[in-house]
């Protein structure tokens, strides 16, 4: 059997209790994309979606700016990080990319998955 992990891992974000709190605003306007019609709202205007969620100025400006590293350090919760990628138009491996600092064909290249979205 493997090795059991006794602390955390270099380079990642820990999705605790603390991060929860920290990221609730933007987890409940993700939680909104679920829905067909508020992910409508949200291509209608972004600026009226984002503020139903009393979000700050600094949240507001990661997700104009679809720093999704900057998302997850903020509180985001993964899962939900991806109904914004959904809604935006950025796919998982465009977020992979993004995140490592690499073009999405460097960042594709990695995965040997040609062509992949």
């Amino acid at each position: 059997m493997g090795q059991q992990l006794t602390g955390p891992i270099a380079d990642t974000t820990v999705f605790d209790l603390r991060l929860s709190r920290r990221g609730q605003r933007l987890n409940k306007l993700c939680a909104a994309l679920c829905s067909p019609q508020e992910r409508d709202a949200f291509k209608r205007d972004e600026e009226a979606f984002m503020s139903r969620f009393a979000l700050t100025e600094a949240e507001k400006e990661l997700i104009r700016r679809r720093d999704f590293e900057g998302l997850i350090e903020a509180g985001t919760n993964i899962y939900f990080l991806l109904k914004i990628g959904s809604v935006t138009g950025t796919g998982l491996y465009k977020m992979g990319a993004q995140m490592r600092g690499e073009s999405y064909d460097e960042f594709l290249a990695t995965r040997h998955i040609r062509g992949a979205v």
